[in-house]
Order: C-alpha cells, then sequence, then structure tokens
C-alpha cells in the first residue's frame, strides 16, 4: 500500500512539473507575439489588412508582410523630456513685455534686457499639429539613410528675377512747334527715325508776320545807331525779343541787317534734340500757330518697365535698385532704381508693373528691347528657416518630418513664408534645433502613406 502512494505521489510532481514547463514555454511566445506583430496589405489598398498570405480582394495582387515592432520603450517619451533655451528681451521695469527682437521698451523708452528662458519640447510637440508618426524596424534603418537639417536662424535676402521691355521716357517727349504761321519752302529732315540734334536747321518757313517782324528790326536798329534815343533802343530791344519768340536765331538777325533785307523764306532751327517719331511738315504745307512740325523722342533717358509676379508683389518698392541687362549688349549691365508702381494688377498674367528710369546718353538702349532686371530685397529680421526640400506639400497643407529619434519620426504641418535661395521662412509649426529630414523625407512620406495616410488628410 505504502508503495502504490509512493508512485502516486511521483507520477503527480511530474505532471506539475510539465504544466510549468509548457506555461514557460507559453509565456515566452508570448512575448515574442507581443514584440512582433505581423499582418499583410495591399501597397496599392493600404485599408486592406489581412493575417494571413494570399491576395488583395480589390486588385488581386498579392499581399504584402507588414512586420511591426512594439513592445519597445517610446523614445519619443524621452525626447520630449529635454529643455531648450531661448533669448527673449524684457523690460527692465515691465517684466512682464517680452520681445523676440532686441530694441526699446514700448512704455519707457528704456533698451530691453536678454532673458533666457526654458521651453519645454516636449511642450511645444503637444503644441504642433503632428499628422503622422512613423517608426522604422532595423530592417529598414539598414536601407536608410537620412540627412538632417537643424532649424535655424538666418538674415534672408531674396533675389526678385523680373522681364520687361524698353519704352520712351514720356518725360522726355517733345516737339517743335510753328511759332507764327506760314507755309512750309523746305524741309529739311527726310524721315521719321531721323536725329535732330538741338539748333539743326529742320524747315524754311514763308511767313508774311515773320517778315514783318525782321523788317522791323532792321528800321528800328537803323534808327538807333542813327539817333541813340531811349524810344528807338526799347523799340529795337522789343524787335528783337519777339523775333527771339519765334525761333530767329541772333546770327539770322545780324545778316538780315548786315544785307538790309528780310528773306522771302526764313529757316527755322530745332529748340532741342530727339528722334523723329512723327513727321507733319511736308513742302507746300501751310501750318498755324501751335501747329507742330514734328514729334520728337528724347532718348537720353529710357524707361524699362518690368513685370513682378503677384507673389513677389509685396516686396517691391520704389527707390529700390534695379539691375539690368539686355540681349542686345551682352556683358553690359545698367543700373536704376524704381520709381513707378502700378497701383493695380493686371488680372489676367497676374503680375503688377513697375517702371525704372535709365540714363541712355550713348542711345544703346532703343525702345521695344528685351530687359531681364535684378531686385535684391533684404528681408527684416533673422526668422526660423528650413531648406526647401525639407519640405513636402500634399496640396492641402505643407508638412515636414522632424527626427524624434533614430528611429522614429514624426510629421508636423507648417506654415511657410518668403523663400530665398533655397531657404524656405517657417512662420510655424517647428521649434529652433529641431532636426527636419532633407533627405529620406520621401521615404517617410511613402510609409506614412503605406500606413493609411496623414491625419484628416
Amino acid at each position: 500500500m505504502k508503495y502504490l502512494l509512493s508512485i502516486f505521489l511521483l507520477l503527480l510532481f511530474v505532471s506539475c512539473d510539465s504544466k510549468k514547463e509548457v506555461r514557460g514555454h507559453d509565456h515566452s511566445q508570448m512575448k515574442t507575439e507581443k514584440k512582433n506583430k505581423v499582418y499583410y496589405t495591399c501597397s496599392m489598398h493600404p485599408h486592406v489588412k489581412e493575417y494571413e498570405a494570399g491576395k488583395c480582394p480589390i486588385c488581386h495582387m498579392n499581399l504584402t508582410k507588414v512586420e511591426i515592432e512594439v513592445g519597445e520603450d517610446d523614445p519619443a517619451a524621452k525626447e520630449n523630456k529635454k529643455v531648450l533655451e531661448k533669448i527673449v528681451w524684457v523690460c527692465q521695469k515691465y517684466p512682464d513685455v517680452v520681445s523676440e527682437e532686441k530694441g526699446l521698451c514700448p512704455i519707457d523708452g528704456s533698451p530691453m534686457i536678454e532673458k533666457k528662458i526654458n521651453i519645454s519640447k516636449g511642450a511645444m510637440n503637444m503644441v504642433s499639429d503632428v499628422v503622422a508618426k512613423v517608426r522604422l524596424r532595423k530592417a529598414q534603418l539598414s536601407h536608410f539613410k537620412p540627412d538632417y537639417f537643424p532649424v535655424t536662424t538666418m538674415k534672408m535676402t531674396k533675389k526678385i528675377r523680373l522681364l520687361g521691355t524698353v519704352l520712351q521716357s514720356e518725360e522726355r517727349e517733345a516737339n517743335i512747334p510753328a511759332r507764327v504761321p506760314g507755309r512750309i519752302e523746305k524741309v529739311y529732315v527726310k524721315s521719321t527715325g531721323a536725329l535732330i540734334s538741338k539748333g539743326s536747321p529742320v524747315v524754311d518757313l514763308y511767313s508774311p508776320q515773320l517778315i514783318t517782324g525782321g523788317e522791323e528790326y532792321i528800321l528800328a536798329r537803323k534808327a538807333f545807331e542813327s539817333s541813340a534815343s531811349v524810344e528807338y533802343k526799347e523799340l529795337l530791344a522789343q524787335s528783337q525779343e519777339k523775333l527771339r519768340l519765334w525761333g530767329v536765331k541772333k546770327k539770322q538777325m545780324e545778316k538780315w541787317y548786315r544785307r538790309g533785307k528780310v528773306p522771302r523764306a526764313i529757316t527755322i532751327y530745332s529748340p532741342t534734340s530727339g528722334i523723329v517719331r512723327k513727321r507733319r511738315a511736308v513742302k507746300g504745307r501751310y501750318f498755324k500757330e501751335g501747329q507742330s512740325f514734328f514729334d520728337l523722342a528724347d532718348l537720353s533717358d529710357v524707361w524699362v518697365e518690368l513685370d513682378v509676379y503677384e507673389h513677389d508683389s509685396g516686396l517691391v518698392k520704389t527707390d529700390q535698385e534695379v539691375l539690368l541687362t539686355f540681349s542686345a549688349h551682352p556683358g553690359k549691365q545698367w543700373k536704376g532704381r524704381l520709381d513707378f508702381i502700378d497701383p493695380v494688377l493686371n488680372p489676367k498674367t497676374r503680375t503688377l508693373k513697375v517702371r525704372a528710369t535709365i540714363e541712355n546718353f550713348e542711345g544703346n538702349l532703343k525702345p521695344g528691347m528685351v530687359a531681364d532686371g535684378v531686385v535684391t530685397v533684404k528681408m527684416q529680421g533673422t526668422p526660423l528657416v528650413i531648406p526647401r526640400n525639407a519640405v513636402i506639400d500634399t496640396g492641402k497643407r505643407k508638412v515636414a518630418w522632424v527626427k524624434v529619434s533614430g528611429k522614429s519620426f514624426q510629421a508636423k504641418v507648417i506654415k511657410t513664408g518668403f523663400e530665398s535661395e533655397g531657404y524656405v521662412e517657417v512662420v510655424e509649426g517647428l521649434m529652433e534645433s529641431e532636426e527636419v529630414v532633407i533627405e529620406g523625407n520621401f521615404l517617410l512620406d511613402a510609409q506614412a502613406q503605406l500606413f493609411g495616410g496623414y491625419e484628416s488628410d
């Protein structure tokens, strides 16, 4: 009986021990299952999730195996414990008045003092709009070679490139008018486009009024030289002034006096220089006082009218320097200043007209020539910037991928400002010293899309 009882106790002990081994094995296996979660999805339809290999029920493509590591400590939590320092400026007597730029206190005008404040990066991340999180597996990390850029402040300088044309300056338009009525006897200017210099002859005019004025001058001068009376002196001065206002040169008056006779056709000289734009003087044509013989364009100064695209229109101001080049004169550069900005945007081209006046004493610039311009704008302040290739524009919003740890990344929605030389101003969404991904961010974007895309996208 004792023997049978001993055998029964031995069998019971062996059975219990075996159960412990089985339970221990199950527990270890459970840990492995918790560590690696496996399912199958379709690359074309990421919302499809199956727990066995097979084909997509929608497009019948082979499902892709996805293995997710779970159960490890989230490095993001550790990262959020970091504390960053930020420099601000405060009023000495009013410490509640804070500014991000150095200056004078707006209350009492005293210089503001520098102060360092601690900002929890975790708190910043909670405020930021995180729309996607990606955590790469070890197998993915071996193929992922990212490049990072720390968000930093920078003085931005933007070059605005413009395209325009040369125009005749309306301020330099001129004409040669008939100052007395008369008939054209001879035209010295042969065609439009001809250059007329100041003082060069333009027409011979038959004008009875002008001939009468010349004869009065000859008689008044002879009478004054013979008697030297005050009356004849005044009469001579009046006749000389009248002829001068009619466009008669002093040398012409001297010639008439020596000959004692006024010619039938009197030569009219140009009072200005310019290029003939319109030629109205024709032999035999009668002109009334004030009618124009020739319309001239003075090209010693020209206008260059340029187009500014709408997204740059807020940066251009009058008196800004513009550098101009022309395809007709390669290697040569002109400088000018913007002196006019059109107050109305062209709704068809979405461009704004601006204008600069350029000196053109040598006459190298001709109306109609194409001009390339560059305006350099120095932006105010030192905003936060990131490289342009760090920004992913989804159409609805702009996203930047931020490094949380060696294998964890977050996609944050950002608001951007102006662009300059490959850098983009960050108005909102990022903080100084955060590391954004600039090489490999599209791989993270593809990974996020694979697992259902961005939140609220």
